[in-house]
């Protein structure tokens, strides 16, 4: 039996691939903790994928764990130890009040201010408005 054939044989035994079905998944924060600092290396990629502004998932995140911290490029680094879990959870949070439609469930939006602390989450998909808390 050839290279080939073995080769055919393995990817025929192979399970199929089982996706949710959704198109959209909330990334994952490639997340480590450094001396009492923990340093989230896929911010940007992270933020690329859920269409915000670096600054406003760090502005999230600094609040919702009561920590402070600072961008570095395309990382962020909190100034405390934070686990990998929690931080993951609050980016889970992130997506469902910021970036997914609370009428269609899709995370196609994007967010207007109006004014000085009033944002809305307009939805590009069915058209929906809803307010966003700052």
């Amino acid at each position: 039996m050839n290279y080939e054939n073995m080769l055919t044989e393995v990817y025929a035994s192979l399970p199929e691939k089982k996706s949710s079905g959704e198109r959209f998944e909330v990334p994952i924060a490639d997340a480590f903790i450094e001396g009492n600092k923990t340093l989230i290396r896929n911010f940007d990629a992270i933020c690329q994928t859920l269409r915000r502004k670096p600054a406003d998932l760090a502005k999230f995140l600094f609040r919702e764990l009561a920590v402070p911290g600072v961008m570095e490029g395309g990382r962020l680094l909190l100034q405390t130890k934070v686990s990998d879990r929690l931080i993951n959870e609050k980016i889970g949070l992130y997506a469902q009040t910021h970036v997914i439609c609370h009428e269609c469930h899709k995370p196609d939006t994007s967010i207007e201010s109006h004014g000085r602390s009033a944002k809305i989450l307009i939805c590009e998909a069915c058209g929906a408005r809803s307010p966003v808390l700052v």
